[in-house]
């Protein structure tokens, strides 16, 4: 009997102690889960995402720029590991991000990496790809958020709504206003440029200089806006570009300018200037051959991010200076500081823009 009474009370203090830890508990603790709402998302898909976002993954580099532009912290990884000229002019505390791939080009997401730092949502920022932005959020059941920068003229947009959709509303109007202001300015001054004064201009991509692309190709992009007569007649190929060409070709265009691969794309800059079989060119025979400014992200395509704002006004100076007359020192320090947190030094210019045309 004694032993009855014992193990009923023991029962009923178990019970007690139950009861005064539930009742302790805070608000918090039992509503561990974040607040959540509806969006409308720039393809118009319907998304339930959290209210407060604070880790953010994105499946590309045009987004990871994107978003570091905006906020840094909120990046969780990379999408490849940096290379050293990046990791120059990128803060040394995010250095440190894991590669965890992604969903672009023949990258591979590191869908378990990913799903252990489990981000409050995914970027999938560029074209709008809603069927592989449907894979990917079924992949990894984790919201997915398309934003619409396909082409220079929806930055300002892309960024109003990652403002609102972040709660970063003043920094995305900064941001945006920036870059519909330069866009605009851009294509007013553009527009003055008389067709027969446009300079003819061929984009030299790939290890040999041999691989290019066509007028109306989003990687040409910056070229078209500036008004440079791009002399290459191929066709145009869609994902990423880049078609072959044969060298009797570029000598039959016979452009006056070459814009090519800095030696850290592994560009043919350097050789194209020495090489024989070039010299009959126009470009060649003038010295009017410049390798793209790159860090820590390419000025003029590749990824075709935000990064390509800076790069109309540095084209634009450098094929009509007449027409653009951009204080190039002023608008990159600019540039950098605003986007990159970044205070950009005259000697990180001056190496920037050594083999670009200067400043």
């Amino acid at each position: 009997m004694e032993k009855s009474r014992k193990i009923v009370s023991l029962l009923v203090m178990m019970v007690l102690m139950l009861s005064l830890a539930s009742c302790g508990q805070s608000p918090q603790a039992k509503t561990d889960k974040p607040e959540l709402h509806t969006i409308t998302d720039m393809a118009g898909r319907e998304v339930v995402v959290p209210k407060e976002i604070n880790k953010v993954f994105c499946p590309s580099p045009v987004g990871t720029i994107f978003v570091y532009t905006l906020d840094p912290d909120l990046l969780v990884g990379w999408n490849y590991e940096l290379r050293s000229g990046e990791k120059e002019y990128i803060l040394a505390q995010y250095h440190s991000l894991p590669n965890l791939g992604g969903w672009y080009a023949k990258a591979t997401c590191n869908i378990e990496e990913l799903l252990k730092i489990n981000p409050d949502v995914i970027l999938n920022v560029g074209s709008l790809d809603v069927e592989q932005t449907n894979k990917i959020q079924e992949q990894t059941g984790i919201p997915v958020v398309m934003i619409d920068t396909d082409d220079f003229a929806n930055f300002d947009k892309a960024y109003e709504f990652a403002g609102k959709l972040l709660n970063l509303e003043d920094r995305a109007n900064e941001l945006g206003s920036y870059c519909r202001e330069t866009v605009n300015d851009i294509l007013a001054k553009a527009a003055t440029i008389p067709e027969d004064q446009k300079v003819r201009v061929y984009y030299a991509e790939g290890a040999s200089g041999l691989e290019t692309d066509p007028k109306g190709s989003s990687h040409v992009e910056t070229l078209d806006i500036v008004g440079g007569l791009n002399v290459a007649e191929v066709d145009l190929k869609g994902g990423m570009g880049m078609t072959p060409v044969s060298l009797e070709q570029v000598l039959a265009w016979n452009p006056e300018v070459i814009i090519s691969w800095n030696e850290a794309q592994g560009g043919y800059y350097s050789k194209m200037l020495t090489d024989s079989k070039w010299e009959s060119i126009a470009a060649i025979k003038n010295k009017k051959v410049y390798a793209v400014p790159s860090g820590p992200f390419n000025w003029f395509d590749r990824p075709p991010s935000v990064n390509r704002i800076i790069g109309l006004k540095w084209l634009g100076n450098l094929l009509y200076p007449e027409t653009y007359q951009y204080d190039m020192a002023k608008e990159a320090k600019e540039f950098y500081k605003k986007f990159y947190h970044y205070d950009l030094t005259d000697e990180e210019l001056s190496s920037l823009l050594k083999d670009a045309g200067g400043f």
